[in-house]
């Protein structure tokens, strides 16, 4: 195994080991509860509710404890009542699972609670422990844990609450540095690095989806956590400006395409459109740095609403050229509605060139 492969490994765990000494606590936390406060004996399900409730993501904890907990209750009376009626044995375990399956599938279950409700049929088949004290000894179990969970889940880090509004200026940043990089290219006529600037432009949609699951996952952690109640609202105003965000990554992967496609045939393009192209990418970075830093956006508009202007100013020439101001115009108008403004607005602020209707 390499080094390189070692350090990425190592990191993995880092980024993982909170989520692993929550479910490990939650687990012992659970045991103990069921086992000396409620005086089970064998509290088995109290554990595993906690682990499969809090599990390695901040995301749908309670979703994930409400499947664990009816799922429990649903597998426990499916297997109570067909081991009552057939006994057990390996074609009595057959149907546990598939009734119990087929019930959970007309439910609309999620895939955890289906499993749970496979999981809890074996269990009651194979050991028979049908007594109500049994079946309600289980369930109580499964909600010990599952209540384990959402207290435990309300311990969320305040970097995992921010960590959105990061992913966000990190996509921002990455958008500065390819129109930096193809603009570049460009100027320089280096075909290679404009080959390397659009391999770079098509490897950012991992970045975005990274972002928008980051939004999904700090509402479901803001809603968990107590007073965080702005945090909820930050993730839901990112899980917005996701939209445009990708439209102008789109924009930038075309930008980049063109003027790597104008290297390679040589064809020139206008200085002043490349310079747009860089005060595009600082007008980008600007916003980057404000929105990330939590100040107003007010300069970062009026940066992004210059670049508008300028592009209005910019003379016809090639194909690639004109498809370049195209795609720096609608990225500009994307950058625009990050920065929260209507898709009215963002118009507004990058007006038609003469003799053009811009929509």
């Amino acid at each position: 195994m390499s080094r390189l492969e070692l350090r990425a490994r190592a990191e993995r765990l880092r980024a993982h080991a909170p989520h692993v000494v929550l479910c490990a606590s939650g687990a012992g936390i659970a045991y103990l509860v069921a086992r000396h406060v409620l005086g089970h004996e064998q509290p088995i399900f109290a554990p595993i509710a906690a682990v499969l409730g809090l599990g390695i993501s901040y995301g749908q904890r309670l979703r994930r404890v409400g499947e664990v907990v009816v799922g429990v209750a649903i597998g426990v009376l499916v297997g109570d009542l067909l081991v009552r009626a057939f006994g057990t044995g390996a074609w009595q375990i057959a149907l546990v699972v598939g009734l119990g399956m087929s019930v959970a599938i007309l439910l609309r279950a999620g895939t955890l609670m289906i499993n749970q409700i496979a999981i809890q049929g074996v269990f009651v088949t194979l050991y028979a422990q049908t007594s109500t004290g049994a079946i309600i000894g289980r369930w109580s179990d499964a909600a010990t844990g599952g209540a384990v969970a959402l207290l435990l889940a309300t311990l969320v880090p305040r970097q995992q609450l921010r960590r959105p509004l990061v992913l966000a200026r990190e996509v921002l940043s990455t958008v500065a540095d390819l129109l930096l990089e193809a603009s570049s290219a460009a100027k320089d006529g280096d075909v290679e690095r404009g080959h390397d600037a659009l391999a770079h432009a098509r490897g950012t949609q991992g970045r975005l989806d990274l972002l928008r699951a980051a939004a999904s996952e700090g509402v479901d952690v803001a809603r968990l956590t107590p007073f965080r109640g702005p945090h909820a609202a930050q993730a839901r105003a990112v899980g917005a400006l996701a939209v445009p965000l990708d439209r102008a990554v789109r924009n930038v992967r075309v930008l980049s395409r063109r003027l790597s496609v104008a290297t390679d045939r040589s064809e020139v393009v206008p200085e002043e459109l490349l310079a747009l192209v860089d005060e595009l990418a600082g007008a980008t970075l600007h916003l980057a740095e404000d929105l990330g830093s939590g100040r107003r956006l007010d300069d970062a508009v009026d940066a992004l609403a210059a670049v508008g202007l300028a592009s209005t100013l910019v003379p016809r020439s090639s194909l690639s050229a004109d498809v370049v101001l195209a795609q720096v115009r609608s990225a500009t108008v994307d950058l625009l509605m990050v920065a929260g403004l209507d898709d009215a607005a963002a118009h507004e602020r990058v007006p038609p060139r003469p003799g053009e209707h811009f929509g």
